[in-house]
């Protein structure tokens, strides 16, 4: 149950989210995640941090959080750390982040970082390869795109029900973007100023083949693969205004089926915080496919087109840096809670499944 212990995030921002091999493509990781690490401790008034934690799949490695940090300015003392639970990193950073201020009252950064257009080339026995293992040897291990194709046709996910979703996902970010409603939580890089894969028109979903022969998936009900950043700090509890961190889950499901993942998270995170969906305002789910979000969405027993869902877009049009896209959510939630004036006590939740069958979930609670 919630406690007066509980961490609260008091600032939050994000790097333009941009399709790989466009503009941030000659931006480090490092340097991605040192811009937001930078903008989100300036908005916090420059606290003393205890820590950096950041998210991240792909690499380069030499751990991003220690380099981030130091990029940032902050000083030798702040160490850094780096977590990796693929497109999950960034929420379960911010998790391991919460539970380390909630045990010492210091506060943290926490985020995600990704540049798949700089991370580099694997080879193993002197054969390049596109990713490790989610799984190991005599379990089902498929690629996230098999994964969503299989779970389509596991759930019986019409290909219109998924062009559908990926459809609304665009015309509500684009939507979003007029309205100025991303401005204030973006720092911009590079020169690049605003997310780069936001509208996908209808006839042009229609035109487009399916990614895997027979199936239903196609680049525009996938999500693009991007660059992209996010940093939370992380303060005590008692700080305000922010997002207090009321509930946190990681759970595990069948590798076989990776995209429910989110779902059993998102049950476990409001069991442990006394409350269900109902009470929830606004969900930001990672919409790596059209199809996992709908068949997390369905054993939830949320329609399609919940208005609480990613209300402003989702992943689906703003892109997905892997490591990055769970902390985005938590930026998206911050924006649209704690930015957008919502009164004390209206709850969130951020959740995001991940390859090799993983769910990871949070609620939060504005606090004024």
């Amino acid at each position: 149950m919630p406690t007066d212990t509980d961490p609260v995030i008091v600032a939050a921002r994000r790097s333009p989210l941009a399709v790989r091999g466009r503009g941030l493509a000659r931006v480090d990781a490092g340097t991605l995640g040192a811009v937001v690490v930078a903008a989100a401790v300036a908005d916090a008034g420059a606290p003393s941090i205890a820590d950096v934690i950041l998210g991240n799949c792909t690499g380069p490695g030499g751990n991003l959080g220690r380099i981030a940090a130091l990029a940032a300015g902050l000083g030798f003392a702040v160490p850094g750390g780096t977590v990796d639970r693929q497109c999950g990193s960034g929420l379960a950073a911010i998790m391991d982040a919460a539970h380390a201020t909630r045990a010492d009252g210091r506060t943290r950064v926490a985020g995600g970082v990704e540049s798949a257009s700089t991370a580099p080339a694997r080879v193993q026995g002197g054969v390049p390869y596109a990713r490790a293992p989610f799984a190991p040897a005599g379990f089902a291990d498929p690629d996230m795109l098999r994964a969503a194709d299989d779970l389509a046709a596991h759930d019986g996910l019409s290909r219109a029900r998924q062009d559908a979703y990926a459809q609304r996902s665009h015309a509500r970010a684009t939507t979003a973007r007029a309205n100025g409603r991303f401005d204030a939580e973006i720092m911009p890089v590079a020169g690049v100023h605003r997310d780069e894969g936001i509208g996908a028109p209808a006839a042009a979903l229609a035109r487009l083949a399916p990614l895997v022969d027979g199936g239903t998936v196609t680049a525009a009900t996938s999500t693009r693969i991007g660059d992209g950043a996010a940093a939370v700090v992380v303060a005590r509890a008692g700080s305000a205004p922010g997002l207090a961190i009321r509930a946190t889950a990681v759970v595990g499901c069948d590798p076989a089926l990776p995209g429910i993942g989110a779902a059993p998270a998102i049950e476990a995170a409001l069991a442990q915080a006394g409350r269900s969906l109902a009470d929830i305002a606004a969900i930001e789910l990672v919409e790596a496919f059209a199809a996992q979000s709908i068949a997390v969405l369905s054993r939830l027993g949320l329609p399609d087109d919940d208005s609480r869902v990613c209300a402003d877009g989702g992943a689906l049009a703003l892109g997905h840096p892997w490591g990055a896209s769970g902390a985005v959510a938590v930026v998206r939630l911050f924006s649209r809670l704690v930015r957008a004036g919502a009164s004390a006590g209206t709850l969130g939740l951020a959740a995001a499944s991940v390859g090799g069958g993983l769910g990871v979930a949070a609620v939060f609670e504005v606090v004024r």
